[in-house]
């Protein structure tokens, strides 16, 4: 089972160490961290989000074992998004938006990219970008890439999919 999870720590060294021996006490496998320390909440601690994959039986005593060691557990819940797929984009990139790009499907609200890995091999020329996208269904994903789709016809970029994906 995939569990997003939001926990509190305090700022000093060892904290983000205390927070992920319980993951591995209880064999869950870590999908993404996502490290604020740059906010901070109103108790002065910096906030966390984890993704993790567990058994649905270790996920009262992972948050326990957090919470023993000093942390707090905001907030713990399924993952939303059930389905992902990684899309490369070829042609002017960034020259044609690559923002608007991700906002054209993080507005749907049923899905969004997720990650971005970009190739500017230099001003003028071509450049690239791998982009996962993540979406609550089957259904959904394939509209996101329908949009993507457009987005690219539109932008005059080239968009590589997996084998097995038709857009």
């Amino acid at each position: 089972m995939r569990i997003s999870m939001d926990i509190e720590l305090k700022d000093v060294p060892g904290q983000m160490l205390l927070a992920l021996q319980p993951l591995s006490e209880f064999k869950a496998n870590l999908i993404t961290v996502l490290h604020h320390h740059q906010k901070r909440t109103p108790r002065k601690t910096v906030p966390v989000q984890l993704v993790l994959e567990t058994k649905p039986e270790n996920i009262v005593a992972i948050k326990a074992k957090l919470e023993e060691n000093g942390i707090r557990v905001v907030r713990v819940g399924e993952q939303r998004f059930r389905e992902s797929i990684n899309v490369v984009l070829i042609g002017h990139v960034v020259h044609t938006g690559i923002q608007d790009t991700i906002d054209e499907i993080d507005k749907t609200g049923f899905a969004e990219v997720v990650d971005l890995s970009l190739c500017m091999p230099g001003i003028n020329l071509l450049s690239s970008a791998l982009i996962r996208i993540d979406a609550v269904g089957k259904e959904d994903l394939q509209k996101a890439l329908d949009i993507l789709k457009e987005v690219s016809v539109r932008k005059d970029l080239l968009m590589v999919l997996p084998i097995d994906i038709h857009a």
